[in-house]
Parts: C-alpha cells; sequence; structure tokens
C-alpha cells in the first residue's frame, strides 16, 4: 500500500531524536503546551458565545462559525501538517504552529468585528493543525523506551483530558471576570512557555525527502469548506437558496474527484486500505459521532444556560463544572478497568449509557431542574473520558504499530470533522426552533441518537470482531 504522507515514522530520524538526560516533566510540559491549547480553545470559546454576541453583534450564524471557523482549517489541515512533519520536521512544524497559534490568538483578541474575529480564528486552527501531529511524534520520539513512554502518554493524555473538561469553566471565569477576549490572551503565556520549552528541552529530527499530494489536500480542503458553509449558512440563506446549490456542487465534486485522485495518486493522503478493516472503520464512526454529541451537546448546552436559564458567562462556567469534570477522572477509570475488558466492549457500554442519559432530557425547558440537567449530562459524560481512549487504543490495535501514526492523524481528523458537525447542527437546530423551551429539547434528542449511533458502530464493528478471532484474523 502507498503509505499515508501524515503516517509519522515511531522511529528517529536522527541520532539527536533521542534525548538522554532531558527531565521528563520538562519535556512533556513542552509538548503539553500545544495540545491543551488546541483542546481549550475548541471549548472555550463556547461559554463566551453570548457575550461575543453582545459586544460584536454577532449572530448565531456568525458565532458557529467563529467556533466551528478554528474546526474547519482545524481538521482540514490536520493531514497536511502530519505531511509537513515529515517532510520539514517534526520539531520545526510543531514551533511553526505555536507561532502562528500565538498571533493569531492575539488577533482573535484585539478582533473589533465578527468578521474579523472568525478571520483570525481560521489562521487558529491552521495553526493548531501544524503543532498536533507533531505533538504526539515528538512525545513518541522523547521517550523511546516503552516503559516510560507508556507512562508519559497517560500523563500527556490526563493534561489534555483536564484541560478539555476544565475548558467551559475556565472560559466563564475568564470572561466574567476579565471579559471575552480573555479566553484568547491566556494563550500568549502558554505559547511562550512552550517555545522555549520546545526550543531548548525538544530535540530536533530530520525531515524525509518526498512530495506532498497537495492536489489532494486541496481537494481535502474544498469539499470542507463546502460542507461548512451549507451546515452554517443554510438556515440562514435557506435550503434551497443559489449559494446552497453551489455548496452542495462544490462538495459533490471534490468529493468525486478526491476520491478519483487518490485511486490513482502515489502519494495519499489518507490510507484507505486500512478502512477495509472493520475495527479501523468502526473506530473512525464512533469518534466521529462521539465529537458531533460531546461538543455540539457543550456548545448549546453554555448557550442554553445563558439564553434560557439566564446565567452569568461566570456562573454558566461554574454551573457546566459538574457535567465537565468527568473527562479526566474518565481517563483514570479506563487505566484501571481496560485490562479487564475489551476496548469493544467498554466502547457499546460507555456510549448506549452516553445516549440513554441524553435522551432522558428531551423534555427539558428553561425551569428544569438544574440538578437533573448536571446529572444527566453528567452521566453521560463519565463515559467521555472512557471512550476517547478506548476507541484510540482500539484504532491502533486494529492498524497496528506500522500504521500507529497515520491511524491517529486520521481519527483526529474525523473526530475535528465531527465536532465541526456537531456544532452546526446545534446551531442549525437552535435557528430553526427559536423557542429556547423547545431547541434543547431537540438537540438532545439528536447527542442522543448520535451517542446511539456510535454504540451500534461500536458493538457491531469493533465489539463483534474482538469476539470472533477467524473472522478478524486478517484484520491484525
Amino acid at each position: 500500500m502507498p503509505s499515508s504522507e501524515s503516517d509519522t515514522a515511531l522511529l528517529p530520524h536522527s541520532p539527536k531524536s533521542t534525548p538522554r538526560s532531558v527531565p521528563a516533566g520538562l519535556t512533556l510540559a513542552a509538548l503539553a503546551t500545544g495540545f491543551v491549547m488546541a483542546s481549550l480553545d475548541v471549548t472555550v470559546v463556547n461559554v463566551a458565545g453570548a457575550q461575543i454576541q453582545q459586544h460584536l453583534g454577532a449572530s448565531l450564524g456568525e458565532l458557529t462559525w467563529i467556533v466551528d471557523g478554528y474546526v474547519l482549517t482545524f481538521s482540514a489541515l490536520l493531514m497536511l501538517g502530519g505531511g509537513l512533519a515529515n517532510k520539514v520536521g517534526a520539531k520545526t512544524i510543531y514551533l511553526w504552529g505555536m507561532v502562528v497559534f500565538f498571533l493569531a490568538s492575539l488577533g482573535c483578541a484585539v478582533a473589533p468585528t465578527a468578521g474579523t474575529l472568525i478571520a483570525a480564528r481560521l489562521v487558529q486552527g491552521a495553526g493548531a493543525a501544524l503543532f498536533m501531529p507533531s505533538s504526539l511524534s515528538l512525545l513518541v520520539f522523547a521517550f523511546p523506551e516503552k516503559r516510560l513512554r507508556t507512562k508519559m502518554l497517560g500523563l500527556w493524555s490526563a493534561i489534555v483530558a483536564t484541560a478539555a473538561g476544565l475548558g467551559p469553566t475556565i472560559g466563564g471565569l475568564l470572561v466574567g471576570l476579565f471579559g471575552w477576549q480573555s479566553i484568547f490572551l491566556i494563550n500568549l503565556p502558554i505559547a511562550i512557555i512552550g517555545i522555549l520549552l520546545t526550543r531548548r528541552y525538544i530535540p530536533s529530527a530530520q525531515g524525509r525527502n518526498m512530495t506532498l499530494a497537495i492536489p489532494g489536500h486541496s481537494l481535502w480542503i474544498l469539499a470542507l469548506g463546502a460542507l461548512s458553509f451549507a451546515l452554517i449558512e443554510g438556515s440562514r440563506l435557506g435550503w434551497g437558496a443559489g449559494p446552497m446549490l453551489v455548496a452542495y456542487a462544490m462538495l459533490v465534486i471534490a468529493a468525486v474527484s478526491l476520491v478519483l485522485y487518490e485511486r490513482k495518486a502515489k502519494d495519499l493522503i489518507m490510507p484507505w486500505e486500512l478502512f477495509s478493516r472493520r475495527s479501523f472503520t468502526g473506530a473512525n464512526l464512533v469518534g466521529f459521532l462521539f465529537n458531533l454529541a460531546l461538543y455540539g451537546s457543550m456548545f448549546m448546552l453554555a448557550l442554553y444556560l445563558q439564553n434560557a436559564r439566564g446565567s452569568s458567562s461566570f456562573r454558566a462556567g461554574l454551573q457546566l463544572l459538574p457535567m465537565t469534570i468527568w473527562f479526566p477522572l474518565g481517563n483514570v477509570v479506563y487505566s484501571r478497568i481496560s485490562a479487564r475488558f475489551s476496548n469493544g466492549t467498554l466502547l457499546t457500554v460507555f456510549l448506549t449509557i452516553a445516549a440513554v442519559a441524553s435522551l432522558t432530557m428531551v423534555s427539558v425547558t428553561s425551569t428544569t431542574p438544574y440538578w437533573l440537567l448536571a446529572l444527566a449530562v453528567g452521566i453521560a459524560n463519565i463515559g467521555a473520558g472512557i471512550i476517547s481512549p478506548g476507541m484510540t487504543a482500539a484504532l491502533v490495535d486494529s492498524a497496528g504499530a506500522e500504521h500507529a501514526n497515520v491511524a491517529g492523524s486520521v481519527l483526529n481528523a474525523n473526530r475535528q470533522i465531527g465536532t465541526l458537525v456537531g456544532v452546526a447542527v446545534m446551531s442549525v437546530v437552535l435557528s430553526a426552533i427559536s423557542d429556547w423551551n423547545r431547541g434543547p429539547a431537540v438537540s438532545f434528542l439528536v447527542i442522543g441518537l448520535s451517542y446511539a449511533a456510535a454504540a451500534i458502530v461500536a458493538w457491531r464493528l469493533i465489539l463483534r470482531p474482538e469476539r470472533a478471532p477467524a473472522e478478524s484474523a486478517h484484520v491484525l
């Protein structure tokens, strides 16, 4: 199979890439800063949405672009970021991404209009797409000894999960105390620390002499851009409006052209043969549906608490904490039970729990007791910290060590697309049902059904192959 250009080698490209005396904590801190910022900026903006709308006069559609614009360029350029890391060197691309993210965050903070903020968020996503693939590969390079690497990966995952779980609360506190601009200014010292630590403590890895599949990446970006435009602008322009018809046509043409290009191209942007493996396909579908439900719910809940229940940004951030604090705790639980249960079993069980808990809120209104809402969403989110590492482990098990990094890049891209679609779908629902006593209820229905679909996928494509060795022998 022709190798995907985003497949970052699991072994160092040069002797310099195996540090001997660098403190492990400083190495971890250097590489975690990028992932922490990327994770925070997916969730932290949600709770600032109401204040951004008020101060910049942004519509719900523009607010959706502010959230999804970041995710769009992030997901669209993620595979290209992996390819650039291979060609130029992971450390170089990691630092480039951090600098771009720093400048874009500053641009977000000083944006005078919603349009300017959207543009800066697009650049932010591009920066995250550069440093995200390099972060994991540099961590693998830095800890070649398996036992220490496993420990560092666990700590790295816990740090990222904590950042994602605390993102809405941190955002609420910052917005309440210092205004919406502070959620972007907080990135500046983090980025500076990350850049300095990386330059000082992370070894360089040589790039490879390879060709980037620019036509394939361009078609991928065009397809995602057309999809985003259709989902976000459809409710405002009308689903049959001229610009929408153009977007539909661009989406179909770009998607078909990409498939035709990938069938003939020597340098692929996607490891298509891996999708013949049931568990690999299943893990990617679960990732898409899981992010759609999880991040769609976080976007909706932040608006619901402020617009339907009258909470301030500060109070909404605190109210979200009991619902999201479960992410890092779930990572701890997974580390303790993953040896006793298969990933397919864990994914099926906890996705089903999330689906049932979400569907109990299909009658939610502005007067629903807060404790009941927090309990239902909290139960759904208990599994988030288990589902995330579970789907990653299932993916790596299916792809094997040879394709571990390219598999991770594909999963991350699919998850970000799920986030993009989830936020856009919630925006469509809330725009179509401009009643805060009905819109959130329909949103919970979509969220619950997405979790349920993911549970079925996990059961059919991940759990069943594990229970039928004869069927899955060709996969491994």
